[in-house]
């Protein structure tokens, strides 16, 4: 057969596709904006006939019906990285948490430590030669496929036509369903005044020529408030969106100097509003990797003057970074912080930056810290950790010992902190003898 008749005489409808999903049966969707909606809803509808079917997800920002009270026992929500509408189903128990590194997730599945008999993606209307477009996220959706039992993908025509490694051909999948909707949608996060002062701190360490990784929010908002005056800066990230098409139009964000892949803006999956949906559709900048191999710490240091800028919940004194968790609670997920991180820092001039306001709660918290509650997890190791900026400053920790790093951290600590900050630490090197 050729390909346009494989592909009808496997169109069905949702409720059809979704029968092959057995009890005890692993689901990965599409990542994060990529999640069917419409397949979703289908296989929820079949709540009361399945039960122990796990939900492998990555960051949610999506609806999360599965993770719902009343979906206890019939789904489980496995994440590596929780989103506000399935933390509290992570946090009750109800559902598991896996840490794991962004690059590695892909192996998980190769290695069937992630449970993937089915999965669910969406994609674009197939082109001329029979290739479906994965859209906003390529991570890991090629991996799913190839080890599903079972795939079904979503025909949405609102999905962009993304450039990069992004065509699956319609002879890979099992079941197609047509339905056009809305793709999840994060919208603009405006930056406050303390982000900005991080943002005008951090803009001070980049360069004309480097190559930036950052995500979304305040502090990566701000930081592109201050990049206006730059030059041929490149883009190696995770993640695509809103706030860097200003720069890209502009032409400040053109990728002339990058070491690899020059003039290409590069990215393994794309959130934000609409209109980074309409700016990345069929645009040959935007070329979107598998996440192994852009968050492939090899592959991040073949990039010269590479710039990282993750950010934080905690810092102790130590340079410890706490960014998916308060306390014992987990709160978000690891991602492909230390991804970025290590292979910064193996970059040829490269900076890793973590970047975090210096207090919480209205400035009743100080989120430096001399030492760490008890049970809480490190996302990044003190010796990974380079820069760190907040709203007062800079701290190079590279190569310096404990107390002078205790130094450096409590003077970018919120003034009415830092008396209590050098006692606490004093205390706690006098107890163990140092």
């Amino acid at each position: 057969m050729n390909w346009r008749q494989i592909y009808k005489s496997r169109l069905t409808t949702a409720e059809e596709a979704v029968k092959s999903v057995r009890s005890g049966d692993g689901v990965v969707p599409s990542h994060a904006a990529a999640e069917p909606k419409h397949l979703i809803n289908a296989l929820m509808a079949r709540k009361d006939e399945l039960k122990g079917v796990e939900i492998w997800q990555g960051l949610n920002i999506g609806d999360a019906p599965y993770a719902k009270p009343e979906c206890a026992g019939h789904f489980v929500n496995v994440s590596f990285f929780l989103g506000k509408n399935n933390r509290k189903c992570i946090q009750s128990g109800q559902g598991e948490f896996v840490p794991i590194h962004f690059y590695a997730q892909p192996r998980a599945i190769r290695e069937s430590l992630v449970k993937c008999d089915v999965a669910m993606i969406s994609c674009t209307p197939p082109d001329e030669n029979g290739y479906v477009n994965m859209g906003v996220s390529c991570d890991q959706t090629r991996i799913a496929v190839e080890k599903a039992r079972v795939t079904i993908a979503q025909v949405n025509k609102k999905v962009p036509y993304t450039c990069g490694d992004t065509l699956i051909h319609v002879s890979e999948i099992d079941h197609f369903v047509e339905y056009d909707e809305d793709l999840y949608e994060i919208s603009l996060i405006e930056s406050d005044p303390i982000s900005e002062k991080i943002g005008y701190n951090i803009a001070g360490l980049i360069n004309d020529g480097d190559t930036l990784q950052m995500g979304q929010g305040k502090i990566p908002n701000a930081i592109l408030k201050f990049l206006a005056d730059k030059k041929d800066l490149g883009i190696h990230s995770e993640v695509f969106s809103d706030n860097l098409i200003p720069l890209v139009k502009s032409g400040v964000v053109n990728g002339a100097k990058k070491t690899i892949n020059k003039g290409k803006i590069v990215a393994t999956f794309i959130q934000g509003t609409r209109d980074v949906y309409d700016f990345v559709d069929r645009n040959n900048m935007i070329c979107l990797k598998p996440v192994d191999y852009t968050n492939d710490v090899s592959v991040i240091a073949q990039n010269d003057n590479m710039v990282a800028i993750n950010s934080a919940l905690e810092v102790d004194l130590m340079g410890q970074v706490v960014a998916d968790s308060i306390g014992y609670k987990t709160f978000s997920g690891v991602g492909g912080q230390l991804d970025f991180l290590r292979g910064t820092e193996q970059s040829k001039n490269g900076r890793p930056i973590i970047a975090l306001p210096s207090t919480a709660k209205n400035g009743t918290i100080s989120r430096i810290v001399a030492v760490l509650k008890p049970g809480t997890p490190v996302t990044t190791t003190r010796q990974d950790v380079h820069y760190v900026v907040t709203e007062y400053g800079v701290a190079n920790l590279f190569g310096k010992p404990i107390r002078e790093r205790a130094k450096l951290l409590t003077n970018i600590a919120a003034p009415k902190f830092r008396e209590q900050l050098e006692r606490e630490f004093f205390n706690y090197y006098k107890s163990i003898g140092e």
